[in-house]
């Protein structure tokens, strides 16, 4: 599989709940950095780290949340996914939509780092009271 076929494969599983294939798709020593400001952000190492400190926060305090990729730029082993965040806070009931940039790095099948560029101020907006 490409490097860009394996982070479509990840869209897809993201959409599917299918964490068997996220979990497959990651190296064991993935790095994942988020934004700060961003739930869950900072920097990640490792599966486990991605899914409790990450992942897990978003069925808590989100009702929904969805990922829409508009446009992927292939650089090879690294992936570029452009597209918005919408997603709707359970706490306060208010729904946002932020453009993000996801950067991937692939290497040996397995995507190895992950970069977040986003609007963090509409995510906290849609948080806050």
């Amino acid at each position: 599989m490409s490097p860009l076929d394996i982070i479509k494969t990840l869209y897809k599983a993201f959409a599917e709940g299918d964490t068997e294939t996220i979990r497959e798709l990651f190296d064991p020593n993935i790095v994942w950095v988020q934004n700060e400001g961003f739930p869950g952000g900072g920097r990640h190492v490792g599966p486990d780290a991605v899914f409790k400190d990450v992942f897990a926060r978003f069925r808590v305090h989100w009702e929904v949340w969805k990922v829409d990729v508009e446009e992927y730029l292939d650089a090879k082993d690294t992936i570029i996914a452009l597209g918005q965040y919408q997603g709707t806070h359970k706490s306060t009931g208010k729904s946002m939509t932020a453009s993000f940039a996801h950067v991937y790095r692939v290497q040996n099948g397995r995507i190895t780092r992950f970069d977040q560029y986003t609007d963090t101020l509409k995510i906290a907006e849609a948080m806050n009271d």
